[in-house]
């Protein structure tokens, strides 16, 4: 056991441009430790400047060092280091994968955390303070579990797999290589699973499933997926969950799939490979989402959707009814006020012919 070490990004302008096979003007060994926009731009930071609209800012930043496109040309004096590159949007975009790469190196184990002695664990284990790993689990290399996240009994986790803040990894759940847990996450938990008694009260049924995900994962803060009565709730390979987001039991998410935050959806759905939902999509249980299935927010989905679809709505509609349907509810308070007239024309005319 050893403290954890804290990596800290320090790169000169020259190590950068060299990265990014750019070349420097001006201070080729001044250093940067963190990035920021180039109008709020600091001492000590890197900023791009891509758009055009934002070329004043170049002028005026107070950024150490600037990405800038090749064909850039100033048309003022310039205070600041440039790294000219083919792309600088691209460039600033590796930049930051490596930058996240540099914040995410931690190693060792904090203390006070807790590692069941019939646990394994890979190397360059990163443990943070008040973990817990749990019995018989299995940790691959390279994983970070951060302070206060809890890894129970007969769980396996891949290498590379970052599990952040307060989530919380229940029994027997397997989670791939290379996944990303955010904070407060639950994985593993009861599923809603209740059966009504004669007195009106209800049973709990065990939920004796587990869940598994699959490599190259990312589930949001706060999401929850449930394990599952019997078998498994699974979340294919490259599924990205937004945060805030419940995936009930014996529910199968599919292959690449994405989902932005609110989404929910009720016990044993199957949804394919390749769907689009935007936030707050509800989707009843026992239903299947077909592959490539874009699904508008607010949308509720109660009967099962074929492939290639893309429905908005509430109850879900193809794309093309949805959008007839929203012109006419817009003009439901000029139709009402057209059918009153109506109404009291005809009320008019029945009493002339009365009279």
């Amino acid at each position: 056991m050893h403290r954890a070490k804290k990596i800290i990004m320090d790169f000169k302008a020259q190590n950068i441009a060299d990265f990014l096979q750019g070349t420097v003007e001006g201070d080729a060994n001044v250093s940067v430790n963190n990035v920021s926009k180039i109008e709020d731009g600091k001492p000590g930071t890197l900023s791009f400047l891509a758009n055009p609209k934002y070329e004043k800012f170049i002028y005026e930043t107070k950024s150490s060092v600037v990405l800038v496109n090749k064909d850039f040309h100033p048309e003022k004096e310039l205070n600041v280091t440039l790294i000219r590159v083919d792309d600088a949007y691209q460039a600033f975009a590796s930049l930051l994968d490596l930058v996240d790469q540099f914040q995410k190196q931690k190693s060792g184990v904090e203390q006070p955390s807790f590692i069941d002695e019939s646990a394994s664990t890979g190397k360059d284990l990163y443990l943070g303070a008040f973990a817990y790993i749990g019995m018989s689990s299995k940790v691959g290399d390279n994983v970070k579990i951060y302070p206060q996240a809890f890894v129970g009994s007969n769980v396996i986790i891949g290498d590379n797999t970052i599990i952040f803040a307060g989530a919380k990894i229940y029994d027997n759940s397997i989670i791939g290589s290379n996944c990303i847990i955010h904070a407060g996450a639950v994985i593993g938990s009861d599923g809603f699973g209740f059966a009504p008694k004669e007195d009106g009260s209800y049973r709990k049924i065990p939920q004796l499933g587990n869940v598994v995900i699959e490599d190259d994962v990312e589930i949001g803060a706060n999401t929850t997926i449930d394990c599952a009565t019997m078998g498994s709730t699974i979340i294919k390979k490259g599924v990205k969950l937004d945060n805030l987001i419940q995936i009930a039991h014996n529910c199968e998410v599919g292959e690449n799939t994405v989902m932005a935050a609110l989404v929910g959806i009720a016990g044993s759905t199957k949804v394919g490979k390749n769907n689009m939902y935007g936030g707050q999509v509800g989707i009843s249980g026992h239903i299947t989402i077909g592959d490539n299935v874009k699904i508008g927010p607010m949308t509720g989905v109660s009967n099962s959707i074929k492939s290639d679809k893309t429905v908005l709505g509430t109850p879900a509609m193809d794309i093309d009814q949805a959008l007839k349907t929203y012109v006419v509810f817009r003009r439901l308070p000029q139709m009402r006020e057209q059918l009153n007239e109506l109404k009291k024309e005809l009320k008019e005319l029945k009493s002339k012919q009365e009279g």
